[in-house]
């Protein structure tokens, strides 16, 4: 990076953090410090739930997924609207009038204290390990780009944050995430103004989409159907996005604290409400022109000629690997392939031929081919083989102009920040209340809560900064590995919470042990899905987990009730 690079970064966090310490003002005592004392209005709440949900992988991963996979993992949100409206109607009115702290308090009141504490620890430790992966997500990333040091770059990421989220809480996270949203939009935005100004003076906008459309990345609608039926290892498409999708997202929003902890802290019902419904409006929106970046970048490189592998430390082990030849052979290969292309591409963008395109077609399968060949010898060398992750910020590094690298690195910066300060939030609020005040000092001040508050927020923030350091060899799309993670245990969480709210015959030590069997079939069916025992795409496990525990939970509560002098709570 430039001189000029550093100065845009450097003063673009500063400003963030100052202005984090300057709005951390709260009262000294946990509803100030986890809610903001339930003063937010309707809007504040709505950034923070984006803040909170678009984290560094979605802006680093997301271009990158649609430039090898195309548009389809937009429908992923589908069922994000619909999962808002059941909320609204379901679990905002409860919480509020409640004024519980978390959502996992309701339980106890509900069932009993082991299902509260029991669904607690499901969050914390999602919460925790996914924190983790949205620390390092910018830290792999950068450190190969820019030569940065891994372990600096995840202290750096790590330690600045901790300042502002442990001293300020949930109202310095709230007013940080509107800032940070509004530079991250314009950047993003700019970015994807200069892709299309990047590219050759006869080809626009309209030509680059006609580009990325005939090759395949416009795929915005799959239906998962392959030769006359379902693929139910298909991971997006309409089905999936919608029904599991659906399930994904009223487990996100219903019962992450991460996600919960936001729309506590509006002054009513209603402001709770809009927030929510009207993130669930914008979310597709928004994600489909971050995905939409990604398929200009594909349609950028088609001209310029993309690189043989986009991690160039990879590239740099293997010229000092014995694949050097064959390294250097393929590179021919894939030049040769390019001269080929823009032969072509000249063509089609003055004729629009199907004969050229069927051409572009053939070199750009030949292109993947080759690339394809580039990973093995990355994976045989010892190296990470998928690249996605690193698409978008080598477009970054090399064709952005002087400023705008250091502004997009910044916004990498905000992005993580943004959500792991609310992570930090949601796992402190939730140590406090479910465990701490539960297990080892019952009888607190206000003023002990309060700092008990602070200690967490830190140590969590020590926790997800080490989890980072093991996350840094991750393979998947760092965007896929955060969702994959959650839907290992957002099924049983939403379960319960559904069983909580429309099965009021069913009792605690029922809820629990259906848990407890739900979860472990869960990660049974993952990992028979990972070594291809069955095909099995990940949301769907969001809908498994939460249909069987509802299920589970009603044939035990006949076959094993509790005595007769158990009373229910059903907090409404």
């Amino acid at each position: 990076m430039t001189r000029t690079d550093w100065i845009v970064l450097v003063i673009t966090l500063a400003c963030i953090v100052l202005y984090g310490m300057y709005k951390s003002r709260s009262s000294k005592d946990m509803e100030g410090y986890f809610l903001s004392n339930r003063n937010m209005p309707w809007w504040l709440v709505l950034l923070s739930i984006m803040g909170t949900q678009a984290s560094a992988v979605t802006f680093i991963a997301a271009p990158g997924q649609a430039y090898t996979d195309g548009m389809r993992f937009l429908q992923y949100y589908f069922g994000l609207p619909l999962a808002a409206i059941v909320i609204c109607i379901t679990f905002v009115p409860v919480f509020k009038r409640l004024r519980i702290i978390t959502a996992y308090e309701y339980l106890e009141q509900r069932f009993d204290g082991r299902t509260r504490t029991f669904t607690a620890l499901l969050f914390l430790l999602q919460r925790g390990l996914s924190t983790g992966i949205s620390v390092v997500a910018p830290s792999i990333v950068l450190s190969a780009l820019l030569g940065w040091n891994l372990t600096l770059t995840n202290l750096l990421m790590g330690g600045l944050l901790i300042i502002y989220t442990v001293t300020g809480g949930a109202k310095a996270v709230a007013h940080t995430q509107k800032l940070q949203l509004l530079i991250i939009f314009a950047a993003m935005f700019i970015a994807g103004w200069y892709v299309v100004h990047s590219l050759p003076g006869s080809v626009g906008f309209t030509d680059a989409l006609d580009i990325g459309g005939r090759l395949g990345k416009l795929n915005v609608i799959t239906t998962g159907m392959e030769g006359g039926s379902f693929n139910w290892g298909d991971q997006f498409n309409l089905f999936s996005g919608i029904i599991g999708g659906f399930f994904l997202a009223l487990s996100y929003f219903g019962t992450d604290q991460s996600q919960v902890g936001r729309y506590l802290t509006a002054r009513s019902v209603t402001e709770s409400r809009m927030g929510l419904l009207l993130n669930g409006l914008v979310k597709i929106p928004m994600q489909f022109f971050i995905l939409l970046i990604g398929v200009l970048v594909f349609s950028f490189y088609q001209f310029r000629g993309a690189p043989v592998f986009f991690n160039q430390k990879e590239i740099d082990r293997l010229e000092q690997s014995v694949y050097k030849d064959s390294l250097h052979q393929l590179q021919t290969r894939m030049d040769h392939l390019q001269f080929g292309k823009d032969i072509v591409l000249k063509q089609y963008t003055e004729d629009k031929s199907e004969h050229h395109l069927q051409s572009l077609k053939v070199l750009q399968r030949q292109s993947d081919s080759v690339r394809m060949q580039v990973k093995g010898l990355v994976k045989q060398n010892g190296g990470a083989e998928k690249d996605t992750n690193y698409i978008f910020m080598r477009f970054v590094v090399d064709y952005l102009p002087v400023g705008l690298v250091g502004l997009l690195i910044a916004v990498i910066f905000l992005a993580s920040w943004g959500s792991i300060a609310a992570a930090l939030n949601s796992l402190a609020s939730c140590t406090v209340v479910d465990i701490h005040k539960r297990y080892i000092k019952k009888d607190c001040t206000p003023i002990q809560d309060y700092r008990a508050g602070k200690w967490y927020s830190f140590a969590w923030g020590l926790f997800c900064v080490i989890a980072a350091m093991f996350a840094a060899n991750i393979g998947n799309s760092l965007i896929e590995a955060v969702n994959i993670l959650g839907s290992l245990f957002y099924g049983t969480i939403l379960g319960i919470f559904l069983v909580a709210f429309y099965c009021k015959k069913v009792q605690g030590r029922a809820v629990f042990a259906a848990a407890i069997v739900i979860e472990l079939m869960t990660i049974g069916l993952f990992v028979l899905s990972q070594y291809k025992v069955i095909s099995l795409g990940f949301l769907w496990l969001n809908m498994i987990g939460a249909i069987g525990l509802v299920l589970l939970s009603n044939l035990l509560q006949k076959i094993w009730p509790e005595p007769a002098d158990e009373t229910i709570i059903s907090g409404k």
